[in-house]
């Protein structure tokens, strides 16, 4: 197992960082497929309920079957990656999730949102693949703080 030198672990940082990113906006676009391909194919996803998701065919049918109307942004910020060896880092980041409905009508400023504003955690780790690419092969999401619905 040897540990990248500080130009390439640099290089590993900013695909694991992209990667994370990448997770975040196609999910908000409803982009199911090109989500799930950012996993390993074994990877377990255990969401902030505590289920888990085993594999990446579970995971591209879970996402798969959320409401067509649902609208999400996730904001990932202050990603942090650690690498672990040539193939391997771990990436932690925070994220801020604001949910609302497609079928809203927009405003001067967007559509409404509902439910709590919501700020929560990722903590993946990452492997490069035989093609480059890295993927994540574990995640782990939770909640961490909640603004009321009210505000």
């Amino acid at each position: 197992m040897t540990i990248p030198n500080e130009a390439e672990r640099w290089l590993v940082a900013a695909a694991c960082c992209d990667t994370v990113a990448r997770t975040a906006r196609l999910t908000d676009l409803h982009e199911h497929e090109a989500f799930a391909a950012l996993f390993t194919d074994d990877a377990e996803l255990q969401r902030p309920d505590g289920s888990v998701l085993r594999g990446r065919a579970a995971i591209l049918s879970a996402y798969r079957a959320r409401p067509a109307d649902r609208l999400t942004r996730h904001l990932v910020a202050g990603t942090v990656v650690d690498v672990v060896a040539n193939d391997e880092a771990c990436a932690a980041s925070g994220v801020l999730l604001w949910r609302g409905h497609q079928d809203d009508p927009p405003g001067p400023f967007g559509r409404l949102a509902h439910g709590p504003a919501v700020v929560g955690e990722f903590d993946d780790r990452l492997r490069r693949g035989p093609d480059g690419r890295w993927r994540i092969a574990r995640r782990l999401a939770r909640f961490v703080l909640h603004a009321p619905a009210h505000l």
